[in-house]
């Protein structure tokens, strides 16, 4: 059982307190609903996060300025004897839309992702921090670790060699890349659809600071659910007027993370290693090896009616 974390203000007035077994963070997650009916986010996590979730919620504060459903936040402070720290949001409440969106018909499917897109580019209107180091110096290192790790990790992918070579023919792109604020982790699984069908967009414990364009590095995930959500969230971004160049630096953040997932993915067992690998497969599939730039389940236009 999950001992619940004490001395949080206002914590003696809620009525229902649920935990939330999901996701791959280290955070105790519950659903709290209050005595006056409101419903709430409740986060734990361990006091030497203290800094970075400070930041995630001063983040939130930005976005609450914003004209889209996001959680909004209540509180932040310290609780369980200084031992961890807690953020306290509105609940989001709807169905997750991974699970919705396959269920629904490919018209709909689309205009979600455009909904999706939209609302993308309205949270990248949030500034960057000042003093930024240049976007190509900062993701160039990360290439560099994420080779590095895929390299030391023991497991390999076939046409491993062939993401390599995509990655380092293209890494001149990376040159004058613009940075704004980032959601950090923008897929289907982040998000909510609501009864009255709103979008709402969660999890914002990833927040960052970077090219915009590269928030596009985990599409990967909402295509194995729908091409049309997909297609319809590139589309919607770019108000259906998509630069050639967009594709070849997704492509170039899509090999980059694909890479560093299936070291990623050891800690958490051979179940995750085996789905990494097979998405890392599906994806050199969507680019011919790589050969192009351009997925293949992408649509320039609603046409999968």
């Amino acid at each position: 059982m999950i001992k619940f974390p004490d001395r949080i203000p206002d914590s003696c007035k809620w009525q229902k307190v649920e935990p939330i077994n999901r996701g791959w963070s280290d955070d105790q997650k519950y659903y709290i609903q209050t005595a006056d009916g409101r419903e709430l986010l409740l986060r734990v996590s361990d006091v030497s996060q203290y800094e970075s979730r400070k930041r995630d919620f001063e983040a939130m504060k930005k976005l609450d300025k914003l004209d889209i459903l996001v959680p909004h936040p209540v509180d932040f402070g310290i609780c369980n004897e200084g031992k961890s720290v807690y953020s306290l949001l509105t609940w989001i409440k709807g169905k997750d839309a991974e699970y919705l969106l396959p269920r629904l018909d490919r018209k709909e499917q689309y205009q979600f992702g455009v909904k999706a897109g939209e609302i993308l580019k309205i949270i990248h209107q949030v500034s960057t921090a000042k003093n930024q180091i240049s976007w190509s110096e900062r993701f160039n290192r990360k290439i560099n670790r994420n080779i590095a790790a895929y390299e030391a990790c023991g497991i390999r992918l076939k046409g491993a060699e062939k993401i390599i070579e995509y990655i380092e023919q293209n890494r001149y792109l990376l040159d004058n890349r613009p940075q704004c604020f980032q959601h950090g982790d923008y897929h289907a699984g982040n998000m909510i659809i609501t009864e009255s069908g709103e979008l709402g967009i969660i999890d914002f414990n990833r927040v960052d600071y970077g090219d915009p364009w590269e928030e596009f590095n985990r599409i990967t995930w909402c295509a194995d659910i729908s091409a049309s959500f997909a297609s319809g969230r590139i589309n919607g971004y770019f108000e259906h007027d998509v630069p050639a160049l967009f594709f070849r630096l997704m492509a170039l953040y899509i090999a980059s993370n694909q890479l560093s997932s299936i070291p990623w993915a050891i800690q958490f067992g051979q179940k995750e290693v085996n789905t990494m690998l097979r998405q890392a497969e599906t994806v050199l599939k969507w680019y011919d090896g790589f050969e192009t730039f351009i997925p293949e389940w992408y649509s320039s236009k609603n046409n999968r009616n």
